[in-house]
């Protein structure tokens, strides 16, 4: 019976396409640090507006300075949270990210995809570090390996590449 089974799914060879990693540039210890300087900035500014926000609530007197607050931190984290999804969905990269050229992917040079970057990147390393917080140290240090890659880069299976 070497006949074929009309009835059994169809078979095809496929093969994966994967970024030569190779071509990758690491990027520098320097520019990601400016990375999340500047991405620490913008959460700080949109922060403050909270603060903001909160403060003129409770006082009774602040009138309509209150909403105002509001209605510009809520535009302005909608519209941080807005760029970051959108650059990170395209290109692995947060604001300050693309604006210096730099971009996560997965260590063997395919794109990072948003919850990859987001869960194991970003959610598990802010967990641990609220946890142990000299973490936060450590995992920053290891930038100076020569892999380059921090713990939460090792976490996520990520490396940081020029754009």
């Amino acid at each position: 019976m070497n006949s074929p089974n009309p009835y059994a799914p169809p078979r095809s060879n496929v093969v994966d396409v994967v970024a030569d990693s190779d071509d990758l540039e690491l990027a520098g210890a320097g520019v990601r640090l400016g990375a999340y300087i500047i991405d620490s900035i913008l959460g700080t500014l949109v922060t403050i507006v909270l603060a903001v926000a909160i403060y003129l609530s409770l006082d009774n007197e602040a009138g309509p300075g209150a909403g105002i607050a509001w209605l510009i931190f809520l535009v302005s984290a909608s519209v941080l949270i807005w760029f970051n999804v959108l650059y990170v969905i395209r290109n692995g990269q947060s604001v300050a990210k693309k604006w210096l050229g730099i971009k996560v992917v997965r260590s063997d040079g395919s794109p990072a995809s948003l919850g990859r970057i987001f869960w194991l990147r970003n959610v598990v390393n802010s967990l641990i570090t609220s946890i142990f917080g000299l973490y936060f140290f450590v995992d920053s240090l290891l930038i100076f390996s020569d892999s380059r890659q921090c713990v939460h880069d090792r976490i996520a299976d990520t490396i940081v590449v020029v754009a």
